[in-house]
């Protein structure tokens, strides 16, 4: 009997050797692609508060201000930055404003019940043996969906207090552009004149800055009207002023030109504490 059962055993040991190999050959090889497709590059957001930029050698505040998207006048204001506006390597300049805050995250929509430690839900009693519950009928629960919170949008930053003197138009001629709030390149209001028409203070002031030194704005005069309040006027041919000469509102002070613009102009921005206003709002309506 054993003589028999060695050919039968090694018959059955050589079919189940084909069966693994025919079950190898029919296995095939699925190579999946990487999951997931290549991010397209992030657009230029506006800095984060709290954001700073090194000076490195080569720059200058203009330079700086247009690769971060800000306003170079803003960030002369927001660093303290005294005319000419010269900056040194190693510096760390802000990009944002000095009082500008992070977002606070948002608050879930109600609050949490507390849950006392070692309490149980009360249990139903049951009824006694033979007897059948009445039948009841009740509603399902219904539970209201569970909602994300939205993100509460950023509050409008409320106008400041109206200066206590009067504006005046600073040059006469059509408006050709508008204050845009966040745009760094319309911080103010551009009107369109001849070549040396007058320019003149909008409200009585001194003159704090009077030259060339912040590029994009050409040739620039600034004048501060009180601790709040300054004007700023870009684009000019010639400047009359001085820096520390005192003006009255009217007082010619430069003369309209295209320095810095393409075409004849003047660029006209009013500010408070730092952060630049719509002059359309503290104009006369004309």
């Amino acid at each position: 009997m054993s003589g028999r059962r060695v050919p039968a055993m090694r018959a059955l040991a050589a079919l189940l050797m084909l069966a693994l190999l025919a079950a190898c050959a029919q296995t095939t090889v699925v190579r999946t692609a990487p999951r997931g497709k290549p991010q397209a590059a992030r657009p230029v957001s506006p800095p984060k508060p709290g954001s700073t930029a090194l000076v490195r050698k080569g720059d200058t505040v203009y330079r700086i201000a247009t690769t971060h998207g800000v306003s170079p006048l803003d960030l002369a204001m927001w660093n303290r930055i005294p005319p000419p506006y010269t900056i040194h390597p190693g510096q760390r300049l802000r990009l944002t404003p000095p009082d500008a805050r992070r977002p606070e995250p948002p608050r879930p929509a109600g609050p949490t019940p507390p849950r006392v430690a070692g309490t149980t839900p009360a249990s139903t009693p049951r009824p006694p043996a033979g007897t059948r519950p009445p039948s009841t009928t009740t509603s399902p629960a219904t539970t209201p969906p569970a909602t994300t919170p939205r993100p509460v949008p950023p509050q409008p930053v409320p106008p400041p207090a109206a200066a206590a003197f009067d504006w005046r138009w600073p040059a006469d001629g059509a408006l050709v552009g508008r204050f845009a709030a966040g745009d760094p390149t319309r911080q103010g209001i551009d009107i369109a004149g001849k070549s040396g028409a007058p320019v003149r203070a909008a409200a009585d002031g001194v003159v704090v800055y009077s030259g060339a030194g912040l590029v994009g704005y050409g040739e620039l005069i600034i004048v501060k009207h009180d601790e709040q309040w300054l004007s700023a006027y870009g684009h000019n041919r010639a400047r009359l002023v001085n820096e520390g000469q005192r003006v009255k509102a009217g007082d010619q002070i430069a003369e309209m030109g295209r320095s810095g613009a393409s075409r004849d102009m003047l660029h006209f921005e009013i500010r408070f504490n730092g952060k630049p206003q719509d002059p359309l709002q503290a104009l006369p309506k004309r």
